[in-house]
């Protein structure tokens, strides 16, 4: 079938006063949360004397003060938040942060902890002037063992060195996403990163086996447990999987690593209707079973800002509506040819209207990268408000369509796009506008989330909750449930010290006292 043919395709030291705290403001589009405003709590500010005890501690060249150098920490991937910090810690054991916590919480300072900082939800820049804790410099990997496949390392590992060091042995890691030549294990595993592959090895919640945290008091909590069944008590790495350091600083992990796959194979689809997707998603899953890997959708106006943004080109015709992205991965030689013949009874049926597909390495980096870099080639055309979303399949892209003809009079709104990971129901909804405005924001935000919650769905995928929904959670979690999040920081964190104004909303140092009084 020739429709599926290959693809050939210099530091300075500045003293940190009081007064100074709250000056340095990197220059971007700030975009704080929706709904009341923040108001900074009752916490400490930071003077010489804190500053001297952390270089007394770490060392001078790990305590980072003045604008030019916190600079790049105070501000998040996309530009939408920036925070106030003037100081910047850089540990590099476990007792480090357990030093820098105890600190922090008998002075009652706040602390931002940030791994990579490439989450879209603003969690982990600071909102004022709360100390930044960088994991940057936690980054050795402690042991592999190549019989049971345990990977356990420190939670600053750039998570595309993992995957290097595992590959060496024959194994992969559960996780890939687009980021990961940047992010950090440790910042995946407090927001539960997805990813692209999660349809074959779930999230971070079943993969990771044990981890080390630290609380806000210092205690150094050890649950790096390396079994893969232990059944003595409660899981309290759980507490940690997804808290975006809000109850402890993730320091190490254990994750159980699958074997690598002898053979990948990808297809690269063009389909005229969203209907032919999910024809498309079940003969998938009947025909290909435990061996499909990913299964994501681009629509057209994200591959044709790729293309003409980033010059990368589609490996078949843009012509279509929607494209997906086929993975396949086995220990078995004969797949692609079973892709080949399944595609190609799905092109007779008329499911699908165009295909290319390879097993080449190189080719398959060319058609993932068409993938991970939608979100880069949006950024090259304006301000970008990113949603990530969980909804059902079946209402998967309607939320684009609607929001495209919400905005269809909007001047300012240059492109609505839509692509994610049809196999976990995760979509990326992308507005492109022309500036960062609050009443376009008041305008889509409570249409998007409320959409989102009455059809059954999550305001947050993969990405968290972070300082962007706080006001938003309401829409996804009961107020019950709410609430036990709150006593449980609360329990954990009494002075609420720990990235503070994340997640729960109003969890900060005065709730923490109102709540002793």
């Amino acid at each position: 079938m020739s429709s599926l043919a290959m693809v050939q395709c210099s530091r300075r030291s500045l003293p940190v006063a009081a007064a100074l705290i709250g000056r340095f403001r990197f220059q971007c589009q700030q975009r704080w949360c929706s709904g009341p405003a923040k108001v900074r709590g009752k916490y400490a500010r930071v003077t010489d004397a804190d500053v001297h005890h952390f270089r007394s501690l770490l060392g001078e060249s790990n305590v980072l003060t003045g604008r030019q150098n916190v600079g790049p920490y105070n501000v998040d991937y996309l530009k939408h938040v920036s925070g106030e910090s003037g100081l910047v810690l850089k540990p590099k054991t476990t007792k480090d942060v357990s030093e820098i916590l105890k600190y922090c919480n008998g002075r009652n300072i706040a602390v931002c902890p940030q791994a990579g900082n490439t989450g879209m939800s603003g969690g982990s820049v600071a909102m004022f002037d709360e100390v930044v804790l960088s994991t940057q410099r936690m980054n050795s990997i402690i042991n592999f063992d190549p019989v049971s496949g345990v990977l356990v390392c420190q939670a600053g590992c750039v998570l595309e060195s993992l995957m290097n060091h595992v590959e060496s042995h024959g194994y992969m890691m559960p996780l890939d996403l687009g980021s990961k030549g940047s992010c950090q294990i440790g910042g995946n595993v407090s927001t539960n990163a997805g990813g692209i592959r999660v349809i074959r090895y779930g999230t971070l919640q079943g993969c990771v086996l044990g981890l080390e945290a630290v609380t806000a008091d210092g205690t150094i909590l050890d649950c790096v447990n390396t079994m893969r069944k232990d059944n003595t008590g409660y899981h309290l790495k759980h507490l940690f999987i997804g808290s975006e350091g809000t109850l402890g600083v993730i320091t190490k992990v254990a994750i159980l690593c699958p074997r690598l796959p002898k053979h990948v194979n990808i297809a690269f689809i063009g389909l005229d209707s969203y209907d032919k997707v999910l024809q498309l998603f079940s003969i998938a899953r009947a025909e290909f079973g435990e061996t499909l890997s990913s299964f994501e959708l681009m629509d057209n106006v994200t591959v044709t800002c790729v293309e003409k943004n980033l010059q990368l080109q589609c490996p078949i015709a843009n012509t279509y509506q929607f494209y997906v992205l086929i993975e396949l991965a086995s220990s078995r030689p004969n797949v692609g040819q079973h892709m080949e013949n399944v595609l190609e009874k799905a092109l007779d049926d008329s499911v699908i209207a165009d295909a290319t597909t390879s097993d080449q390495t190189s080719n398959i980096n060319k058609i993932w990268k068409i993938r991970e870099s939608g979100i880069d080639a949006l950024l090259k055309l304006g301000y970008v408000y990113t949603f990530d979303l969980s909804i059902p399949l079946k209402q998967f892209y309607e939320i684009v369509e609607l929001t495209r003809e919400k905005l269809k009079d909007v001047a300012d709104c240059k492109i609505v796009s839509g692509f994610g990971h049809i196999g976990d129901s995760n979509l990326h909804l992308n507005i492109v506008t022309s500036r960062c405005d609050e009443e376009l924001t008041q305008l889509i935000e409570p249409f998007v989330y409320g959409w989102t919650s009455k059809c059954g769905g999550s305001v947050s995928a993969e990405h968290g909750i972070g300082s962007a929904k706080t006001h938003y959670l309401k829409y996804t979690k009961s107020v019950q449930a709410i609430d036990l999040m709150r006593r449980l920081k609360n329990t954990m964190d009494p002075k609420c010290i720990l990235n503070p104004y994340k997640v729960i909303p109003t969890a900060t140092a005065d709730v923490a006292v109102r709540g002793d009084q």
